[in-house]
């Protein structure tokens, strides 16, 4: 009997909400029997709507909250004594389960947990890592104020040393490998995230009906707005926005919609069940977004699977290199950027069907659902084979 313990510093119930529900996520190729889900919060999922994301593995949830004040000690030593006391519980709680391997998604206080476990009980862990915090600043204060920068020194601290003591980090996408060199992480490879392979539909009709219908999918906040696409629309008659997605946003972009006179251009699906989603993406004529992220986007990359084709910003700062290529059409994030763009690729459909192809035939061979699984698979199993354990 396998046991995996995850460690995640997601409120997964979010997931439930947002419609991101993805089968075996937790657990590809059905590889454990045992999936315990230890978050660095107070939530509480429900066992039935995440046991999907386990797949047939008995599913288990812990919660060990994070606790901030060790990042407010300057004392570098003192620091780690007293995270290596928070984290006590989730040592006891290894031992008990006895998991043949420990896994994180994301680089976060998770880390502290994980590197406790690993120096006391020998029980390796692996880290993928889903954004780059130099690009993309999530626990990163912003401003100069002193002990601001004190805490931003020491979480860095904390990533750097939990990294960089992993048995193996799997950013999803390259964009993350800068972020690892800086650090100096020694154990790193590219994994890219399963998609949803059994529910995803290849496009094979590239013809447009009346209207063109377009779809956007994606959390709506300041680094993913899509207000120049809603600008473009105004003056591209004959095409219709359905905007996928949540966030701080959508009550301005609701006020935006109508105030650009697109109520009946324009609807809002807050969410939509990630199996129906990527289900429904083929029936769409083109994919746009909008996103400053240094990421490649998940809803980019079902996009792409299902021969859609993509318009996508040219993002500031460096770009992401899985979106370069041809692979999506690039355009400034300003409303004649998407107009051209959009007004071009409706106009034309071997240019249309064209861009959907190489898209596909790109993402099929980078980020296959199937050969991806079958990677995180290999990966365990390499780790469990390994001599590395101490007795629990």
């Amino acid at each position: 009997m396998r046991s995996l313990l995850i460690i995640v510093p997601d409120a997964i119930s979010a997931f439930v909400e947002k419609g991101e529900v993805q089968p075996r996520y937790y657990n590809p190729c059905n590889f454990f029997d045992d999936v315990h889900i230890l978050m660095t919060n107070g939530d509480h999922p429900s066992e039935d709507a995440i046991q999907p994301m386990v797949g047939s593995a008995r599913i288990h949830f812990h919660n060990i909250p994070e606790d901030a004040r060790p990042m407010a000690v300057a004392d570098r030593r003192r620091r780690w004594q007293m995270l290596d006391s928070w984290a006590k519980p989730a040592v006891d709680i290894a031992r008990s389960i006895r998991p043949a391997l420990v896994r994180l998604h994301g680089g976060d206080y998770n880390l502290a947990l994980a590197l406790a476990i690993k120096r006391q009980l020998g029980i390796p862990y692996l880290v993928s890592l889903h954004t780059n915090p130099d690009e993309s600043p999530c626990r990163r204060y912003l401003s100069a104020r002193p002990e601001q920068v004190a805490f931003n020194d020491a979480f860095e601290d904390l990533e750097r040393t939990g990294l960089r003591e992993a048995d193996l980090v799997m950013p999803v996408y390259r964009s993350i490998l800068t972020y690892l060199a800086r650090l100096e992480v020694p154990r790193i490879e590219v994994c890219y995230n399963v998609l949803n392979r059994a529910a995803i539909r290849r496009k094979h009709d590239y013809s447009v009906g009346q209207p063109v219908k377009l779809v956007s999918v994606g959390r709506q906040y300041h680094e993913k707005n899509p207000r120049n696409i809603l600008r473009a629309l105004v003056d591209l008659p004959g095409l219709h926005l359905t905007l996928i997605g949540d966030g701080p946003l959508h009550g301005q972009l609701v006020e935006t919609v109508a105030a650009l006179g697109l109520n009946d251009r324009v609807s809002f699906l807050p969410a939509v069940p990630n199996s129906q989603l990527c289900a429904m993406l083929a029936d769409f004529d083109l994919f746009v977004v909008h996103t400053e992220a240094r990421e490649c986007n998940k809803s980019v990359m079902e996009a792409m699977l299902a021969g859609l084709p993509a318009v996508h910003n040219r993002r500031v700062g460096r770009p992401v290199p899985e979106l370069e290529k041809g692979v999506v059409r690039l355009v400034e994030d300003t409303p004649d950027g998407y107009w051209c763009a959009l007004s071009e690729l409706v106009g034309d459909r071997q240019g249309r069907e064209a861009l959907g192809r190489a898209g596909a035939d790109w993402a099929w061979r980078t980020w296959n659902p199937a050969d991806a699984e079958a990677r995180y698979k290999s990966i365990y199993e390499r780790f469990l084979d390994a001599p590395t354990h101490k007795r629990v």
